[in-house]
């Protein structure tokens, strides 16, 4: 498993094995939000397993992240911070959707999206929230959530 920390209570990363889990509850991650497509979350086995929510979504420029996904998302990630726990947001190879979501969690704890954005590149080099096509998004969740 490839992550990154981005803050105490949000880590970014790729997609994790179920072996993975035992790490992911070690480090207090309460949350793992998978923003891949086609590859339904791993099982977690653990007696308590993390929680796990699946909102699939495509890296490309033809299919725009969807808002209601991120404002979803980010208001679980919250929930789960709230509690004590930590969130992993992934996707396949931790470098636009799961940083995307990413970005979508710090805006929601009051974040300034460039800031957020900049945040998650810094901690995770292989990041890229400013993709042409994932920083529209980003922004256009920023408004939303703003607006809430």
């Amino acid at each position: 498993m490839n992550f990154s920390p981005i803050t105490d209570d949000l880590l970014v990363g790729t997609t994790p094995s179920a072996s993975d889990y035992d790490t992911l509850r070690d480090l207090g991650v309460r949350l793992v939000i998978n923003m891949r497509f086609s590859s339904a979350p791993k099982p977690d086995s653990h007696h308590t397993p993390i929680k796990s929510l699946w909102l699939q979504s495509i890296d490309s420029p033809f299919f725009p992240l969807s808002i209601p996904k991120l404002v979803f998302g980010a208001q679980a990630a919250l929930a789960a911070i709230r509690d004590g726990g930590k969130v992993y947001a992934h996707c396949n190879y931790g470098r636009h959707r799961g940083p995307a979501m990413g970005a979508c969690i710090l805006i929601a704890q009051g974040y300034d999206p460039h800031e957020a954005m900049q945040l998650i590149k810094q901690r995770r080099r292989v990041a890229d929230p400013s993709a042409w096509y994932i920083r529209p998004r980003i922004l256009k969740f920023a408004k939303e959530w703003k607006v809430r």
